[in-house]
C-alpha cells in the first residue's frame, strides 16, 4: 500500500514563490519612494545614491525605488516575466554586491544571506517559463525565454555602469586659480 498526499501543481508552487518574493521587493520599493516602515522616503534615497556615486542621484533614486516597487508587483503577478526579473535581478544585485557583500554571509550582520534568496527567485524566474499562474498567461503574452532576461540583464548591467561613473574632478580653467 502507498500512502500518498495531495499536491498542488509546479505551476502554483513557483508563482506562490515569485508572489512572496514580489511583495517583499515591492516593499522594499515603497520603502524607498514613499517612506513607509521605516524606510527614507525618496529624499533619504536620494541622498543614499549620491553616497553610492550614481550620478545624477535624484534620476538613479527613483529609478532604483521603481525598480524595486513596481518590478517588484509585476513580478509577484507573472507580468512580462523575463523582463521585469532581469530588472529586479539587477536592482537587488547590485545591493548584493555593494552594500550586502562587505557585511559577509548572515543577514543578521546584514551580510548576503536573504539578499542572495531574492536575487535567486528573480534569476529563477527569469529564465523558467512564467506557468500557469502568472499574467503572462491570463494576457495570452507568449513566453519571451531565458535569452530575453539575459538581454536585458546585460543592458541593465551597461546602464548601471554608465550610471555608476564617480564625479569626474573638476579642472580649473584658469592655471592660477588651482
Amino acid at each position: 500500500m502507498t500512502f500518498t498526499t495531495p499536491v498542488i501543481s509546479i505551476d502554483l508552487a513557483f508563482a506562490l514563490a515569485r508572489a512572496i518574493v514580489g511583495v517583499v521587493i515591492a516593499a522594499h520599493g515603497a520603502q524607498k519612494l514613499f517612506g513607509v516602515w521605516g524606510g527614507p522616503g525618496l529624499a533619504g534615497w536620494t541622498a543614499g545614491m549620491a553616497r553610492m556615486g550614481m550620478r545624477p542621484a535624484a534620476l538613479w533614486a527613483v529609478l532604483t525605488a521603481l525598480a524595486e516597487f513596481a518590478g517588484g508587483i509585476a513580478l509577484g503577478l507573472g507580468f512580462l516575466v523575463p523582463i521585469t526579473a532581469a530588472i529586479v535581478t539587477m536592482q537587488i544585485g547590485t545591493a548584493l554586491a555593494k552594500i550586502h557583500w562587505p557585511k559577509g554571509f548572515w543577514s543578521n550582520a546584514g551580510g548576503i544571506e536573504f539578499t542572495l534568496v531574492l536575487v535567486a527567485v528573480a534569476l529563477i524566474s527569469g529564465i523558467s517559463d512564467p506557468g500557469a499562474w502568472s499574467l503572462d498567461r491570463v494576457l495570452g503574452i507568449p513566453a519571451l525565454g531565458a535569452g530575453t532576461y539575459l538581454v536585458v540583464l546585460v543592458l541593465s548591467w551597461l546602464v548601471y555602469i554608465a550610471g555608476s561613473r564617480s564625479a569626474r574632478p573638476q579642472v580649473a580653467t584658469n592655471p592660477k586659480a588651482a
